[in-house]
């Protein structure tokens, strides 16, 4: 039997909610109401904005309904691991879209550039409102720091995606490396996001931290061969062109250049701080 929670939508999160869910909405109104851009940052922005529109009002419904206690899964791990990639995802699309689509006489534009702001405010105000939590609640693999790194680095993995094109690697062996590289880490940590989310028994049996480790360490050292290999295979006799423009090729080679940097850090601090969790601090 489904019972209503009203206190769902009055506390100060439920609060915070229907209010991102309204400016959410707002922007990606506003963004449809002009005409469609076939750049893949334009796809990446109303994916963002839709996808968290979709998923509060998804989280507003199960909680106001109380389904959402009889979910298979941590519930306050996965609003918090949300609200955390929610904020990643409206920074992105925060700083995107106005840098390559808003100008002087574009007003929708401008107000959904200024709207979208908003939606991160929103969405970190629940991130600081969920770790204001009361201590005596524990927390999920996604609200600790190793699952923050693991959406971290899907997250830079997706920017990455965005900004590929087949011509800039489909001649060089190489650069196909660093495609299978990001590929694969991105999956690894996908899996490794639902997995812990799906179930949270399963992995002290099968040493879930120490297997963590392992794929960090790989991909730490993978994506430190695409570190190396990305740019100087990217940029070797390939100066950037003078015309070229907000959406140009070079450029974007450059921003995977330092995406897989970011990435190749958070994957060394996702190392090292496992393997001091693991070996020093649980054989306390």
């Amino acid at each position: 039997m489904v019972f209503v929670d009203v206190k769902s939508v009055t506390q100060p999160v439920g609060i915070i909610r229907i209010l991102t869910l309204i400016v959410t909405c707002l922007c990606f109104g506003l963004v449809a109401s002009v005409k469609p851009d076939g750049s893949p940052y334009w796809a990446w922005c109303m994916f963002t904005w839709c996808f968290c529109c979709f998923f509060t009002l998804l989280i507003l419904v199960l909680e106001f309904t109380t389904v959402n206690a009889k979910l298979p899964f941590d519930w306050n791990d996965f609003t918090a691991a949300f609200a955390m990639l929610a904020s990643l995802l409206c920074l992105s699309a925060s700083i995107i879209y106005p840098v390559f689509f808003t100008c002087s006489t574009c007003h929708r534009q401008a107000g959904a550039s200024v709207v979208s702001w908003l939606c991160f405010a929103g969405y970190v105000s629940e991130v600081v409102l969920t770790y204001l939590r009361p201590s005596g609640q524990n927390r999920g693999f996604l609200s600790t720091v190793p699952g923050i790194m693991k959406m971290l680095e899907s997250f830079f993995a997706c920017l990455i995606f965005i900004s590929m094109e087949t011509g800039q690697y489909s001649h060089s062996p190489e650069l196909q490396w660093c495609v299978a590289v990001y590929s694969l880490c991105f999956i690894f940590a996908v899996v490794i996001i639902l997995l812990s989310l799906a179930n949270q028994n399963w992995y002290s049996q099968l040493s879930f931290d120490k297997i963590a480790i392992v794929y960090n360490v790989l991909a730490a050292v993978m994506y430190l061969t695409a570190m190396v290999i990305w740019p100087l295979y990217s940029f070797r006799n390939n100066k950037r062109p003078n015309n070229c423009g907000k959406l140009c090729p070079w450029d974007k080679q450059l921003l995977i250049t330092f995406m897989t940097i970011f990435n190749f850090i958070v994957y060394t601090l996702d190392t090292i701080y496992s393997i001091f969790v693991v070996f020093f601090v649980n054989h306390q």
